[in-house]
């Protein structure tokens, strides 16, 4: 009986979404709850923004299925993809199709937090 809490959290590395999850579930499974319930409000008018610019994610979320709902809803994914999927598509060949880009260097700054010190 244990609980992970998943975290959707903004460039910064503050939380804006937080969802608990069973302990044995898998990371992927909590995404596609973590992104509906996601909601940016706005410094003025208007309703509050549902749709990030882009998604830095670890190979946990280089699953189909996120990534065509990311594609869908316009959202860029900077998530690597595992080395059994890169082997998977190379075993296929043509057929296989082209690998998903990804930016390297945006994804260096999924962990890291800039803090500016006055």
């Amino acid at each position: 009986m244990t609980t992970k809490i998943h975290a959707l959290v903004d460039g910064q590395g503050r939380p804006l979404v937080l969802l608990a999850g069973p302990g044995q579930g898998g990371d992927s499974s909590m995404f596609l709850p973590l992104m509906g319930q996601l909601k940016i409000g706005r410094s003025g008018p208007g309703r509050p923004r549902t749709r990030p610019d882009r998604m830095r994610g670890d190979k946990a979320y280089s699953s189909r299925a996120i990534r065509s709902h990311e594609s869908e809803r316009g959202i860029v994914a900077v998530i690597p993809q595992p080395s059994d999927q890169i082997g998977h598509r190379k075993h296929r060949g043509q057929a296989g199709g082209r690998p998903p880009a990804f930016d390297a260097v945006d994804y260096k700054g999924r962990n890291v937090v800039e803090r500016n010190f006055m």
